[in-house]
């Protein structure tokens, strides 16, 4: 489960500004060339699935989390027994909503604030915090002993994936244009392998205790793969600390390009400056672009409630997986659905955004009435609900953002984006707080 965050790195420079210290980009067809290019390619692949590889793994560990990584004997390969309360439902203490929350407002909070403070910290150091953060929150959820000790690690993975989203995008703009679809492709096998991981290591008898210790590996690669793994062009920052922040500045206006570009010609060089949007000018930026905003939005405000209020509640007593382990193919089966859809793309496009709000929303008051009714009849169909809701999810996704980058001006573009990426996360964090009161009006019927 991650979003992108382009649009708070680009900054223009004076018009009078100088770019002789600025090397001309390079023509493809050098052998040297093709080969920096494919280690740059592979390198945001592998940082977009480090990225966003913690988030997904704490959604998924969801259940499990609030259980303090506790499961029955065998690794819970028999059904669980029902539950001690009086409840229809096997329920948690606190509903895996809390999870959500915790895992996406820190994101939202780096989202907003990014604009006014990014630009200070270099790219060494943000990379070292992404880092820093994303192996804390494996090692703190691990050995925690209290849902706050645990909620207390989904937050620094939240931090990790939410400050990495911004940097390495921002990061995309000293390097060829198509490393930016290698970043989000990246971000998308996040969601399938982090899912896919966690269930399959879990299913092969490791405690989730275990499988969260695995999975620090993953922060090394991240580091790895930003040190050593790009062949960044010599106006890039290096690893370590980077360059100066005025030279970092002044890199990154001179340097930019569009997130959707597809040639190697800097965006901003002097000569094609992006001037400043006015307050009013930006106003009529979102005006444009909410017809595809809202609906987003709701698309992910729709698929989340379903992931985090009702996956819980969807526990079928008679089949041939524990409790925990339905939770977990839920979350593997809709990040497969997700990642199918956001690769189709190139095949199917989709300008009618509302439609897949509506279809997602007819999604969830199903699945609501199927909690309250207990009439499905196999976790099996359940299993292709889920599914069809990954693809919902990712086809809203991928074909927003494209719709956004078609129609907006190319002046307005990178603002445009920036704006984009702050809606899936609005609708995102308010299905966290409503699933928690739905959770508990569901675990309080006899």
């Amino acid at each position: 489960m991650g979003p992108p965050g382009a649009g708070w790195q680009g900054i223009s420079a004076d018009s009078d500004e100088e770019d002789e210290d600025v090397p001309p980009a390079e023509e493809p067809g050098d052998p040297q060339d093709v080969c920096s290019q494919r280690r740059n390619n592979l390198g945001f692949w592998l940082l977009g699935l480090c990225n966003n590889f913690a988030y997904v793994v704490m959604l998924s560990a969801a259940h499990d989390i609030l259980s303090h990584q506790k499961v029955p004997a065998g690794n819970g390969t028999k059904p669980t027994p029902p539950s001690a309360n009086d409840s229809r439902y096997d329920c948690n203490a606190v509903s895996t909503g809390a999870v959500l929350l915790a895992d996406i407002l820190p994101t939202l909070l780096i989202k907003f604030s990014a604009p006014f403070c990014i630009h200070l910290f270099p790219y060494g150091l943000r990379v070292a915090i992404c880092v820093i953060t994303a192996w804390s929150s494996f090692i703190l959820v691990a050995f925690s002993r209290t849902t706050a000790q645990s909620m207390t690690g989904v937050v620094l993975a939240s931090i990790s994936s939410g400050l990495g989203e911004i940097t390495f995008l921002a990061l995309t703009s000293f390097f060829n244009s198509s490393v930016v679809s290698a970043w989000s492709s990246g971000t998308g096998g996040a969601g399938l392998i982090g899912a896919l991981s966690y269930l399959g290591l879990t299913q092969a008898g490791l405690s989730p205790q275990h499988t969260l210790l695995v999975m620090t590996v993953i922060p090394v690669i991240m580091q790895a793969s930003y040190c050593f793994l790009l062949a960044p062009p010599p106006q890039a920052p290096r690893c370590g600390w980077g360059p100066s922040i005025q030279k970092s500045l002044r890199s990154s206006s001179v340097t930019h390009q569009p997130l959707l570009g597809g040639n190697n010609t800097p965006q901003n060089t002097p000569e094609t400056q992006t001037p400043q949007l006015t307050l009013q000018e930006k106003g009529q930026v979102v005006k444009g672009i909410l017809k595809y905003l809202i609906p987003l939005a709701v698309v992910y405000f729709a698929e989340y409630f379903i992931n985090q209020g009702l996956f819980e509640l969807l526990y079928f007593r008679k089949a041939p997986f524990s409790h925990s382990q339905q939770y977990r193919w839920y979350q593997m089966l809709y990040q497969a659905g997700v990642f199918i859809s956001r690769s189709s793309a190139a095949c199917i496009r989709i300008r009618q955004i509302w439609l897949l709000a509506a279809l997602q929303c007819l999604n969830m008051v199903f699945l609501v009435i199927a909690v309250n009714y207990m009439f499905l009849p196999s976790i099996y169909l359940v299993f292709v609900l889920i599914i069809y809701e990954g693809l919902l999810g990712g086809a809203s996704y991928v074909n927003t953002f494209h719709s956004v980058s078609a129609e907006s001006q190319p002046e307005h573009r990178e603002f445009a984006m920036g704006v984009a990426c702050v809606a899936d996360t609005l609708g995102i964090s308010l299905s966290g707080a409503i699933a928690i009161p739905v959770h508990d009006y569901f675990c309080r019927l006899p």
